[in-house]
């Protein structure tokens, strides 16, 4: 060989080794930027995927939480359409007991009481025909145990004939409004003798 092909081979020789080493790095450098791009983009997916969960489960508790506020202003408006009468009803029961004390002092067996005594008992039966249409409920527990949820014990009296803890006198009847207690029934309580 001679010194030119020798010079040619040393000049392609090193130009071949300082190329290698040269392509070497930038793979390297190619392979770590692939792999750091692929591990940001699985970590890019794997954010989304948490926020497309979060999202899910907010969407699933706004749809919850309006149609729990839809129930409740569903139910406050029937409650407004079943109670709005409550005030008045409770006004007018005065006006139901003054009838009743006023038939119960009337005299029964005087015949000129009767025509008074009629015309109270027609008037009070026409207002507890429209409690009735309204829903309003007369409670009359004569005779039956007492109840705090719905009765007043006035005070109580020993009864030898009747039950502890029964009704013996009802001094003013209660009244219920589409079962919603307005006013406890008032009464004597029979106590153990």
């Amino acid at each position: 060989m001679s010194d030119q092909d020798k010079q040619k081979q040393g000049d392609d020789q090193p130009e071949v080794n300082e190329q290698a080493p040269h392509e070497e790095p930038e793979i390297v450098e190619e392979d770590a930027q692939a792999s750091t791009a692929e591990q940001e983009l699985a970590e890019a997916r794997e954010r989304v995927a948490r926020l497309e969960k979060a999202l899910a489960e907010a969407d699933l508790r706004a749809q919850a939480e309006m149609q729990n506020v839809r129930r409740r202003a569903e139910r406050d408006v029937e409650s407004a359409h079943k109670f709005a009468l409550e005030k008045f009803a409770g006004d007018l029961l005065p006006v139901a007991d003054s009838l009743e004390r006023g038939l119960s002092t009337l005299d029964a067996d005087d015949p000129t009481l009767q025509p008074a005594r009629e015309g109270l008992e027609l008037t009070l039966k026409v207002l507890l025909d429209v409690f009735a249409r309204y829903n309003l409920e007369q409670i009359d527990p004569q005779g039956q145990p007492f109840n705090p949820e719905h009765h007043e014990a006035m005070t109580m009296v020993p009864a030898p004939n009747a039950e502890p803890n029964s009704v013996i006198e009802v001094l003013e009847k209660g009244y219920l409004l589409n079962g919603r207690l307005i006013r406890p029934a008032r009464v004597v309580v029979s106590k153990a003798g």
